[in-house]
């Protein structure tokens, strides 16, 4: 892994003919590779881990097996809990109380710890070495205390422009789609990627957002143009692909931060083996945090 990176590895089945077909004569598993040479990231593919975000202060970042066995078992257990059938002859909800929401049938946010390489995780942030995103910088938390006071003055849904973007299906919520593509602990974690010579597309089943990559030498927006998931430009370093993704629209919050124009995100995407793209990704924001950050899952 490259210094400040996170990687993410995509695990799903492949859908294409390529990645079918891709043995070698041995038996042995071989990078399957489109018509014009490159590594084959076409198929169906999904995210989903119960693997955190951050580490637990005073966590290290490999699990011991048995850590393992405990975290896939609570989250089994937990499955299976809220997936059984409702009561029907339950009574009405109280009064001014809450209805409920999805039954654990129509969720799916993991059941597996991230593995990457043999190694099962604890976190996703792999950089800094705690596991846990740098500080803020004093310009981040004074942009984020000025735009809690201006909200402050509104109730939470007073007009449409306080309503969070994913309830508006504008973008996917908890940063699905990107950049940088992270799973988001409740559902719809899947993905589905194609690919020509001269782009990528990588479609979200979260709001069906769709990222366009363009692949070759960067004609940047300009720096006025922030569309949503930013301006992305892809390059192939060996069999890995990077991209590099701009402009990202300030109102696609990450974690409450709003990008800044100086934000970039880098992401590599490598086929590790059949079932199995490893997405790495860093954010690089000096106006934004203390030190570029990223990490790792499979």
């Amino acid at each position: 892994l490259v210094a400040f990176c996170v990687a993410i590895a995509l695990l799903g089945p492949v859908s294409s003919v390529a990645a079918q077909a891709a043995s070698s004569t041995s038996g042995e598993w071989v990078v399957p590779r489109t018509p014009d040479g490159r590594p084959d990231l076409q198929g169906n593919w999904s995210s989903a881990t119960i693997t955190p975000l951050q580490r637990p202060e005073g966590q290290d970042l490999v699990l011991t097996w048995e850590e393992v066995e405990v975290r896939e078992g609570r989250a089994a257990g937990f499955l299976d809990a809220v997936s059984r059938p409702s009561d029907p002859d339950r009574s009405a909800p109280r009064a001014g109380g809450g209805v409920g929401g999805y039954n654990g049938i129509y969720i799916d946010r993991g059941d597996k710890v991230a593995k990457v390489y043999g190694e099962p995780r604890s976190s996703l942030i792999t950089h800094p070495a705690d596991g846990r995103m740098p500080e803020l910088t004093p310009e981040a938390r004074a942009r984020r205390a000025e735009r809690r006071e201006s909200r402050s003055q509104f109730g939470q849904y007073d007009h449409p422009e306080l309503r969070p973007l994913g309830e508006r299906c504008l973008v996917s919520f908890g940063s699905n789609a990107g950049p940088p593509m992270l799973p988001n602990g409740f559902y719809n974690n899947n993905y589905t990627i194609v690919q020509t010579a001269d782009y990528v597309m990588i479609h979200a089943e979260m709001v069906h957002d769709t990222r366009i990559i363009r692949l070759g030498e960067p004609d940047r927006l300009p720096a006025y143009v922030r569309p949503w998931m930013g301006d992305s430009w892809g390059r192939w370093e060996g069999d890995a692909l990077v991209v590099e993704t701009r402009n990202i629209n300030p109102s696609q919050l990450f974690r409450g931060i709003a990008p800044t124009a100086e934000m970039k995100v880098i992401e590599r995407f490598t086929r590790v083996d059949e079932e199995t793209i490893l997405y790495e990704f860093t954010i690089d924001d000096p106006t934004s945090y203390t030190q570029p950050w990223g990490g790792e899952l499979p």
